[in-house]
């Protein structure tokens, strides 16, 4: 050691004269949580319920009904009609399946939404959704009126038309969704 670190040893001990350690606690002091009533908790998902359905764009109210033996069909402007003829004939592989069966309005709404979304996100381009016919509801063709009627809200769906009886028929829907942007940049890269 040198001089000059031996002495700036000197010079800290100096220093530290009459500093003592800190005294620490031998136990840890934890926090209670708040306890929610009941009411707090029905009003948290209240508000969660009413931000679920805000985000949700798709309408519940002056429905156009359909039949429930009808063909429901639609196409956006610009879909090539070959694209649109093979959808109708059922010639897709099925990719993606949603049933609605005995789901509420509220939940058929928010099912066609996030099955919608899901298919994008996983590169789904074609699937179908069984609302049923809904012959024996009150009114008849409930879920399917408000399915044709969704589909058509839906900016990526690019069409949709009513499935083969094989596959349910005047209960059941094809639906085309338009590619992601991730399988849109794949397929410029494959094909540049």
């Amino acid at each position: 050691m040198s001089k000059k670190d031996n002495q700036d040893d000197l010079d800290f001990l100096e220093q530290m004269k009459g500093v003592k350690p800190l005294k620490t606690k031998s136990r840890v002091i934890l926090k209670k949580e708040p306890r929610h009533t009941p009411g707090q908790h029905q009003r948290k998902l209240d508000a969660t319920q009413m931000k679920n359905s805000a985000d949700n764009p798709l309408s519940v109210d002056h429905l156009e009904m359909v039949n429930p033996e009808d063909i429901i069909t639609f196409s956006r402007s610009g879909l090539a009609h070959g694209v649109f003829k093979k959808l109708k004939q059922g010639a897709y592989p099925i990719e993606a399946k949603l049933d609605l069966h005995h789901k509420t309005v509220e939940q058929a709404r928010e099912a066609v939404r996030k099955f919608v979304i899901d298919c994008q996100r996983y590169d789904a381009r074609t699937g179908i959704i069984l609302h049923g016919k809904g012959a024996l509801s009150d009114p008849p063709a409930l879920l399917k009126s408000f399915t044709n009627r969704w589909l058509k809200q839906i900016p990526e769906v690019l069409a949709f038309h009513t499935a083969k009886p094989y596959q349910g028929g005047a209960g059941a829907v094809y639906v085309l969704i338009k590619k992601s942007e991730n399988k849109k940049q794949s397929n410029r890269e494959k094909y540049r």
